[in-house]
């Protein structure tokens, strides 16, 4: 090693540490080419004779087994630069310049923190520094061969593999089910029950033609998917697990299955995070394909069959996708329909009824949606739909049969092949459970260790060995196979498609596949009140049929014309509600199919412009009691008083009694005036001419006349009239009578009584008490007693309201304070009168229901 270290190693960079760099680029290196690791590990005796401590000379070699190609996942050479760039290192050292970096880009980022932070670099060839030029151009020529070095590499060993994978030699892993044999050659799964279910996969694509049916499939019979470790210490190990759809679709669109050989369908890339991005090349970018290179569960053609049916199932694929898998939608030209303006494939939308039923919907919106446009047509197909089906069933009645027995032997075919599938995973879980049997009887008890390992896995293939006989007792009640009876229904339903098709039982997914196999598109367009459908079978044959434009949501809610003619027939005499009461009489109906109301009346001959009762009278001349009320000279009331004594002629026009008034009409005569006087002629008077002959109001000859007080006689447009003559009721008699039934005959008083007793001198009684008898429910009314002499000033009596008599006013002695007591007197109508008066103080006691209160005197 040359000695040119004069110079360049001063003592600013012997302050500093020494980091020695080691890796290998993969673990096979690091196990089995011990004597390079050997030699890198030995430039620790170069720094120390460069004259750094050995105490200072850092080791970082956690990148043993890593690559090169990139600093991304390489932790030791990114403390490394940290290191450098933090000027805590004075030298680094490698073996050779690849140990450090075989990209140029990180060689250089190195190469330029080393020069900012005066660090040197030092291999097996000799002791550079990045400040100076030559030494720099020399670093930066090594990491430039060190890069190309790696490509070369790759190429050689790329060649070599492009080379015997041409031959189809090169071994691959292999998908489940395919495995390589004792010579190296790749042969189907030794395993029945694996076989089995790839077998099933392929054959329940082959029926169903889409991924997420095979996975509903499995689901529905209970079936489970083998699967293999890649790696760990279980790897090649095989094990069971529900199907997903991106493994059908793995399965499928790999060729391997299909006997054929194939290298280079995927790319690998790396960004700019390290990460690996794999995709798919198309078929044409393959490296290799040689197809019937081995044995397969499907031919090539089968696969290429399979590959186009997956392609036109991807319904995101390409502007003018094909008819996508049938789903369970009712849309029966789901994936069919063409518009007939445009050309182009038309998608479905649904609608719903009221009743919650789906109605589809055939929209061309491609255009519109790239051009901001309205859609091309929207197409209601229900009416189309029913058309169509009844066209094919028609058109291919004499393939019933045939198609019908397909079907049943399909079914019993699958039934079988499910069964058969669950039958081999029972026997598999029978021969791990007497297999781990053995093991367990062959150890020796005294070993508890390995004896209670081995009962345990004894245990639990027992209950892998009840679970799978539980999934096969369960699987043979659902397994498919059809019982005589169902059989007995298909050959009846054979003879007649028809019946086949619209049959309940068949799902809206069946009814789309067998119009699949025989129509290739419809040709919808929407002209006028009809719709032309063109319908291309899958011979070429062609057919058109013609059906009405199905009615839209306001028209299928449209009164008949018939009811809006007798409705207005029945308008020109009756009012809205009489029209109502007749039309639900007859049992005629609304758009909605619901009764009639006024309002709901109302609001239909406003929308249809038919005129009401009043609107014709109007156009007739008749008038309001308004303008009939100006024509006489007099008020309204009066005009509604004459039409309710028949002195006027007018007519109902609505609900709310308004009227309208024949026009032409007078003022009554003269002797209809005075049928006031008449009435008295004959001795009956109205409640105001009684009121002022009594000297009351009238609301309280009324009030009497509902006490019973007075009588009456009940006259026509009038109510009541009184008989002349009556006597004004005494207070007595209208106190009785406004008590309830129960107390109307009993000596009481009422609370006003009471108080006017209260405030009436009563005499003094040998036992100074005095009473008064009563049969109300007993309380206790207490009097407040008086209070000790005030030098307050008397109080001015107040002088009563007018046309009430004066109150008597309490007698004082001396000059004591007492409590205002209320005073009651009764006015003439049997009410009460209460005013604020005092509390005498002479009174010794009064008797109220069998309870006293005392006064002081």
């Amino acid at each position: 090693m040359p000695t040119d270290a004069t110079g360049k190693v001063t003592a600013a960079r012997l302050s500093r540490d020494a980091y020695l760099y080691v890796r290998q680029s993969t673990m096979s290196q690091v196990l089995h080419n011990a004597e390079s690791t050997a030699r890198q590990y030995d430039l620790r005796g170069r720094a120390v004779a460069l004259g750094w401590p050995a105490g200072r000379v850092h080791v970082i070699d956690v990148d043993q087994g890593r690559s090169g190609a990139s600093a991304t996942d390489r932790e030791g050479f990114q403390h490394l630069v940290a290191e450098v760039s933090l000027g805590r290192a004075g030298i680094v050292l490698g073996l050779e310049c690849s140990r450090l970096a075989r990209n140029s880009a990180d060689w250089h980022r190195l190469l330029e923190i080393s020069a900012l932070n005066d660090t040197l670099i030092c291999d097996e060839d000799g002791l550079y520094d990045p400040c100076a030029v030559n030494d720099r151009m020399l670093l930066g020529m090594k990491g430039q061969i060190s890069e190309f070095e790696l490509h070369t590499l790759r190429q050689r060993m790329q060649g070599g593999l492009l080379a015997k994978a041409a031959r189809g030699d090169l071994a691959m892993r292999l998908p489940v089910g395919l495995v390589y044999d004792s010579a190296g050659a790749v042969v189907l799964d030794p395993d029945a029950e694996v076989r089995a279910a790839v077998d099933h996969l392929h054959s329940a694509f082959r029926a169903a033609g889409s991924a997420i049916a095979v996975v509903k499939t499995f689901r529905a019979e209970g079936l489970h998917f083998p699967a293999r470790h890649l790696s760990g210490p279980r790897a090649g190990e095989l094990y069971w697990v529900p199907l997903r759809h991106d493994r059908v679709l793995e399965v499928l669109h790999n060729p391997r299955y299909s006997g054929a050989y194939c290298y280079g369908r995927k790319r690998h890339r790396t960004n700019a995070g390290g990460v690996v991005r794999t995709t798919l090349k198309p078929r044409e970018e393959w490296t290799v394909l040689i197809p019937d290179a081995h044995p397969g569960y499907v031919g090539f053609a089968e696969f290429e069959t399979n590959q186009a049916i997956l392609t036109s199932n991807a319904t995101a694929r390409g502007e003018d996708r094909r008819a996508g898998p049938p789903r369970e939608g009712v849309a029966l030209l789901q994936g069919l329909a063409v518009c007939g303006v445009c050309g182009k494939r038309m998608t479905v939308r649904y609608h719903h009824r009221r009743d919650g039923s789906p109605v589809p919907d055939y929209v061309c919106q491609r255009e519109g949606i790239a051009t901001a446009t309205p859609p091309c047509q929207t197409i209601c197909g229900s009416g189309i739909d029913a058309a169509v089906a009844d066209l094919v069933a028609t058109a291919v009645s004499p393939l019933a049969i045939e198609a019908s027995l397909a079907v049943a032997e399909e079914l019993t075919q699958r039934a079988a092949e499910a069964d058969r599938i669950r039958a081999v995973h029972v026997e598999r879980a029978r021969h791990a459970a007497d297999a781990a049997r053995r093991r367990y009887l062959a150890v020796d008890p005294t070993n508890r260790l390995v004896a209670d390992a081995l009962e345990a896995d004894w245990n639990g293939k027992l209950r892998d060995l009840a679970e799978s006989e539980e999934d096969y007792r369960r699987g043979q009640g659902h397994n498919g196979v059809l019982t005589a009876e169902q059989q007995t229904r298909i050959r009846a339903l054979s003879t007649d498609f028809p019946a086949l098709f619209h049959d309940p039982a068949t799902s809206m997914r069946e009814r789309k596949r067998l119009i699949r196999h025989l129509i290739n598109d419809v040709t919808l367009i929407k002209a006028g009140e009809h719709i032309t459908a063109h319908v291309r079978f899958a011979g070429g044959q062609t057919d058109t049929i013609n059906v009405p434009r199905p009615l839209r949501a306001w028209e299928t809610h449209t009164t008949p014309p018939e009811t809006l003619t007798i409705i207005d027939e029945l308008l020109a005499e009756h009012t809205h509600d009489e029209a109502v009461a007749i039309l639900n009489a007859r049992g005629l109906t609304g758009g909605w199919r619901t009764p009639f109301t006024v309002a709901s009346l109302t609001a239909l001959c406003k929308a249809h412009g038919i005129p009401a009762l009043r609107e014709r009278l109007r156009a007739q001349g008749m008038l309001t009691v308004e303008e009939t009320a100006r024509q006489l000279g007099v008020s309204t009331d009066t005009v509604a008083t004459w039409r309710r004594q028949g002195l006027l002629t007018a007519r109902r026009v609505d609900g709310r009694r308004s009227h309208l008034y024949h026009p032409g009409q007078g003022r009554p005569p003269l002797h209809h005036k005075t049928e006031a006087a008449d009435r008295r002629a004959d001795g009956l008077l109205s409640a105001n001419q009684l009121a002022a002959q009594l000297g009351v109001s009238s609301s309280t000859v009324t009030r009497w006349h509902r006490l019973g007080l007075i009588t009456a006689v009940p006259v026509e447009h009038h109510g009541v009239l009184y008989p002349d003559g009556q006597r004004r009721p005494t207070p007595a008699q209208i106190i009785a009578a406004g008590r309830p039934l129960a107390y109307r005959h009993q000596q009481l008083i009422t609370g006003g009584q009471l108080a006017t007793a209260c405030t009436s001198p009563v005499p003094r009684s040998t036992s100074g008490t005095g009473s008064v008898s009563s049969k109300r429910s007993p309380r206790t009314i207490a009097a407040g007693t008086s209070t000790a002499p005030t030098s307050s000033p008397p109080t001015r009596p107040r002088s009563p309201p007018p046309g009430r008599p004066p109150a008597r006013q309490p007698q004082r002695q001396g000059r004591e304070n007492v409590r205002p007591a209320r005073q009651d007197t009764t006015n003439a109508s049997g009410g009460t009168h209460h005013r604020q008066g005092r509390q005498p103080e002479h009174q010794q006691g009064v008797q109220y229901e069998g309870h006293s209160f005392v006064t002081r005197s």
